[in-house]
């Protein structure tokens, strides 16, 4: 191996091509120190630092029959370290962006679900209700809370009186709070223009 040491960048290369173990431990030893101080300088994370110079080496070692190096040795592997570098910045900028994006839209999702399946709940509950109000009742709620008609207008449209209709709508709700309770019932009253 001492005589690997005094060969040139251009020798080592053409042995590394060859697959030759001796000529790849010499370029590992001659560049890895200055390949990792390069790449700590700019990453300020030992670690990091030295998985970008062990992932380089391990390219290099895997890919040396299709390396076409035609710059020096050592300038190749410098631009290969800094490459690596900037993409693993670019990884870990939108990995952060990314985490960060997804744990805002989980934050939001998860309460907009929670709330959605609330409501959905308290419609279905709510519908199961209405549709166990004596049949002329439930139409003349409906007629009133979610077709938006006016007392007068029902009257008018069922051949009954404005009092009855008037009875009707107070009897229905008094029933419903009773079977709602009353949080329930103040939330439909908040929200009955959505019936």
């Amino acid at each position: 191996m001492s005589t690997y040491n005094s060969l040139s960048d251009l020798d080592l290369n053409l042995l590394l091509r060859d697959g030759d173990e001796n000529a790849f431990a010499e370029i590992y030893h001659r560049y890895f120190k200055v390949l990792f101080i390069h790449a700590f300088k700019r990453l300020k994370d030992e670690e990091e630092a030295m998985d970008v110079v062990q992932d380089l080496f391990e390219f290099v070692w895997s890919k040396r029959e299709q390396l076409e190096i035609t710059t020096k040795f050592s300038s190749y592997l410098y631009a290969a370290v800094r490459n690596r570098i900037f993409t693993l910045g670019l990884r870990s900028d939108r990995k952060i962006r990314y985490l960060d994006s997804l744990k805002e839209f989980i934050d939001k999702g998860e309460f907009l679900t929670d709330i959605k399946i609330r409501e959905w709940e308290l419609t279905a509950l709510i519908e199961k209700e209405i549709n166990a109000l004596p049949p002329q009742m439930k139409k003349v709620f409906e007629m009133s809370r979610k077709e938006g008609k006016s007392h007068k207008d029902i009257a008018s449209e069922l051949g009954t009186s404005e009092h009855t209709v008037r009875t009707q709508i107070k009897n229905s709700l008094r029933i419903l709070r009773s079977r709602l309770g009353i949080i329930v019932y103040l939330l439909f009253l908040l929200n009955q223009n959505r019936y």
